[in-house]
């Protein structure tokens, strides 16, 4: 060992220590095993200094005939104790935030109370030479008393012993406990904090997690599940409706296939019936989006069944109206037309039906018609690489080939009946003279045309290739050196 530390031992474990501290401070947190292994080493070095002098930890302070000395040494064996203590707490929390991450870190916090505890009592046996059994004898009644005071705050840390151990839930898991949902972004030894869709924190006692129901969201990973109550008129048939949900579900692309989506008859009172939607979402994000595009469908698709929901106003619809003439007062684009417009328009629209897997319109081909869906589900499919895939779902509503009616363009993408569909079918020449005439029908059309130009060439163009770096490593790489 080097003179100047063994001529001046005190001060070397003195500066030791303060070294340890500003190591600690000064080292980023990502460098966390540099930060543990410059621990580990100045631990050692201040126990070899310490035994070497004869300030052995185990043993009362030396220099019994020098008062300043022997305080001094007492402390700075005392100070090998609680030193120890936290580097074993440090190295037992990073071995388990290896194994068991964020969520352990109370059994952590647990652990190196326990440590300092022993520490401090083993500081009291060998430095100070107390008696242990009276110090325990009084410190098990002092913990009694203390126990008492604290039942509520002890409940909620043996409780989160019991959450973490069984863990139904993790950090970042969407819960619900006892009605209170939200995101878990905190597990301490107290509470479990939440934060909920409304943006704001919820702390939930770890005593009420424990007893209460917990309904996890997250569990399995890839399936969310979503809702929809409707109530409708209570004269409608149910197995009208039922198919009509049915195809809402068919036409909502966010829902899962598996697990199937299923609509359910709940109540029904003299006041209208009650049917629910209930499917699954990949992604907890969508779940609002998915609700309000369900709930979307399942409106337009019972409109087109003839049936109102009790938030709408029933009968809207004069019962005289024929099909084609209904279809255009809901019609996004041609609701604008006049009533007599509506009328003259509603005699040259002719039905069509399609059975489920049938081409409407394929791709390429130049339509010289309009269709506008009056019910069931259309699926657009779209060609990338060779492969056909699914880009889009069509519902009551909406029209199909528009391009060749505005600039004799051939179809993007394959229009096929994904259900037992109903169009009505407007043939270009007497569709033509009434576009030219009524501008803002043709400019909702154009508009419409462009908008779905766009997304088939979003949706069919080739990634951008980002180009790779290279350099010597990656050379070296290459050449398996």
């Amino acid at each position: 060992m080097p003179s100047f530390i063994a001529d001046h031992p005190m001060l070397c474990a003195v500066a030791l220590i303060l070294i340890d501290i500003a190591v600690w401070r000064l080292i980023s947190a990502d460098l966390a095993n540099w930060k543990l292994a410059a621990r580990l080493v100045i631990f050692a070095v201040f126990s070899a200094v310490l035994f070497n002098d004869g300030m052995n930890p185990m043993q009362a302070a030396p220099y019994a005939d020098d008062t300043t000395l022997h305080l001094a040494a007492t402390a700075l064996q005392i100070g090998w104790w609680l030193f120890g203590a936290r580097t074993l707490t440090v190295l037992l929390g990073a071995v388990m935030m290896q194994r068991v991450g964020h969520t352990g870190r109370l059994l952590q916090d647990l652990m190196g109370a326990v440590i300092f505890l022993i520490a401090i009592i083993a500081a009291m046996a060998y430095v100070l030479d107390l008696p242990v059994k009276g110090v325990l004898a009084t410190s098990g009644a002092v913990a009694i008393i203390v126990g008492l005071a604290l039942q509520s705050t002890l409940s909620d840390v043996f409780s989160g012993i019991v959450l973490n151990t069984t863990k139904p839930y993790q950090i970042d898991d969407w819960i619900s406990i006892d009605g209170t949902e939200g995101r878990v972004t905190d597990i301490d030894w107290r509470a479990t904090r939440l934060q909920t869709s409304q943006g704001s924190l919820a702390v939930i006692p770890n005593s009420l997690a424990a007893k209460a129901k917990i309904i996890n969201f997250s569990r399995p990973a890839d399936m969310f599940g979503l809702a929809v109550s409707l109530q409708v008129s209570p004269h409608a048939r149910p197995q009208t409706v039922i198919d009509a949900l049915e195809r809402a579900m068919q036409g909502c692309r966010p829902l899962l296939a598996q697990p199937a989506p299923s609509v359910a008859f709940k109540a029904s009172t003299s006041g209208g019936a009650e049917y629910e939607i209930s499917g699954f979402v990949p992604a907890m994000g969508l779940k609002r989006e998915t609700r309000n595009l369900l709930y979307d469908l399942a409106y337009r698709h019972l409109q087109a069944a003839g049936v109102g929901l009790l938030s709408a106003t029933e009968g809207s619809t004069p019962p005289a109206l024929s099909g084609a003439r209904a279809l255009l007062e809901r019609s996004p684009i041609f609701s604008t037309l006049r009533q007599e417009e509506k009328d003259t328009f509603s005699h040259n629209m002719t039905l069509h039906t399609y059975r489920a897997g049938e081409m409407i319109l394929a791709a390429g081909e130049v339509s010289d018609h309009l269709f506008i869906v009056e019910s069931g589900v259309v699926s657009v499919l779209l060609i990338k690489d060779g492969h056909t895939f699914e880009a889009g779902r069509m519902g009551p509503g909406e029209v199909i080939g528009e391009a060749g009616i505005l600039s004799d363009q051939a179809a993007l993408a394959d229009f096929s009946a994904k259900t037992f569909c109903t169009l009505y079918r407007i043939e270009k020449e007497y569709l033509k003279p009434c576009l030219d005439a009524r501008h803002d029908i043709g400019e909702a059309m154009k508009a419409l045309l462009d908008f779905r130009m766009h997304a088939a060439q979003t949706l069919t163009q080739d990634a951008p290739v980002v180009p790779v770096k290279k350099g010597f490593l990656q050379w070296l790489r290459n050449r398996g050196l």
